[in-house]
């Protein structure tokens, strides 16, 4: 019956199903390869094709089974039509049949196979949103001659206990969320990628690790005579103040917003009465609250300003709402009022630090990497290492930075010198 056909056709009709077969193979690849979040973005642009693309996607089962069902048939008609070429061209014989058997596979392996999946893979977007515009309906027309497959490939999966998963109910980690915002550093300004990548890190921050120590907090305190609350007041580093009451931070009484106070001499000079009226309650957090748990609390009471107490009550330091905004967004000013104190950069690269400060500044500001997952100030991590006080001259290597203590004062190091890098072998003497 085919010997009535003339060759010509023969090869027309083997150039169609290679470009079907082809088709398949571009599509699968390229719908498996389209960036599902993309695909969402553009269905919220309205796109036509990214909407039917994303109905194909939803049913994966129904989509490959049709995929693969044709180009099954396709490459079996494929293998017939080259082979009965082969025998017009070179009539019949063993060798033909090898002939046959290799030409078919090397066409559907070159033609059919790897160039459109890697064409698929190498433009899956434009590529799957066009390509969805003839599956969709095709899928849908063989939806009831595919219903027995699908079922027959169910009961397999069932058996197999295997359960595939719908790509809605895939999400992302944190982990992998910062991935992505380091991979897509091209499309995302670098000022915005670093306030993403510090959201990330606020997840695994408490109020310890950005709060101003206790023997670091500025405050009021009523036992004073008047003239000296005044003077505190104009020299104020502040907006806020906490008010003391005698005892020190031992008796903490209330929260003094400094411009309340410019408002009231306004009208008269002002006195401790007058300051008992104007200021507000002390508002204390818990240690180890999380950094975006307390910033929310500080959303919900209106307050900017905390005292984080231990389980005993005793104040540990204070956090503001700023604090926390710079560990997200950086520094408001070039040098915070007060941080100068803490430590200053030498001019052979060395660093001069408080032992009051804190790590996390030590290692933004500075460049250090010291360790953050547990003291959260050098002298704690210094005391940690050596695990007795220290004698001033001590030296040693923390986190390969040489450090030598230059004063110890009230049973902690109270000033530190800290190289960058480990220049020369630093010898420890003995505490």
């Amino acid at each position: 019956m085919t010997d009535n056909i003339d060759i010509g056709w023969l090869f027309v009709a083997l150039a169609t199903l290679l470009a079907c077969s082809a088709f398949f193979a571009m599509s699968e690849t390229c719908l498996m390869a389209l960036n599902r979040y993309r695909l969402k973005h553009l269905i919220r642009e309205g796109s036509r094709g990214a909407r039917l693309a994303g109905s194909l996607l939803d049913r994966t089962d129904e989509l490959l089974a049709f995929i693969l069902a044709g180009n099954t048939l396709i490459n079996a008609a494929i293998t017939i039509l080259v082979a009965e070429t082969c025998r017009r061209l070179l009539g019949t014989g063993d060798y033909v049949l090898a002939v046959a058997t290799l030409s078919a596979g090397f066409f559907i392996l070159v033609f059919a196979e790897i160039l459109p999946k890697v064409i698929g893979a190498t433009y899956n977007e434009p590529l799957a949103l066009g390509a969805a515009y003839v599956l969709a309906p095709l899928v849908k027309f063989t939806r009831w001659p595919m219903w027995f497959v699908n079922v027959f490939v169910k009961a397999i999966l069932n058996v197999l206990r295997v359960r595939p998963r719908s790509s809605d109910k895939q999400h992302l980690s944190m982990a992998e969320l910062r991935t992505l915002v380091l991979e897509g550093g091209k499309f995302i300004p670098k000022k915005h990628q670093s306030i993403f990548l510090n959201l990330f890190e606020l997840e695994d921050m408490t109020v310890d690790d950005t709060m101003t120590p206790r023997g670091q907090i500025e405050h009021l305190d009523l036992k004073d005579d008047v003239e000296q609350i005044r003077n505190a007041l104009a020299t104020a580093h502040h907006t806020r103040l906490v008010v003391t009451e005698g005892g020190g931070l031992d008796n903490v009484v209330g929260i003094l917003h400094v411009r309340k106070v410019v408002n009231a001499t306004r009208r008269e000079q002002i006195d401790v009465e007058g300051l008992r009226a104007i200021m507000r309650e002390p508002y204390y957090v818990p240690e180890g609250t999380a950094l975006l748990t307390q910033l929310s609390n500080f959303q919900e009471n209106q307050r900017h300003m905390g005292l984080v107490v231990d389980e005993y009550g005793e104040i540990l330091g204070l956090v503001t709402m700023k604090d926390i905004l710079e560990e997200i967004v950086g520094e408001f000013t070039s040098q915070a009022i007060g941080s100068a104190a803490l430590f200053h950069i030498e001019s052979d690269g060395s660093v001069i630090a408080d032992g009051t400060c804190s790590l996390r500044v030590l290692n933004r500001k500075a460049g250090f990497t010291f360790p953050l997952d547990g003291p959260k100030t050098i002298n704690g991590l210094l005391l940690e290492q050596l695990e007795d006080i220290p004698e001033s001259g001590t030296s040693l290597i923390v986190a390969e930075h040489p450090v030598e203590i230059l004063q110890v004062q009230n049973r902690m190091v109270k000033v530190v010198r800290i190289l960058p890098t480990i220049a020369a072998p630093v010898e420890r003497k003995a505490a």
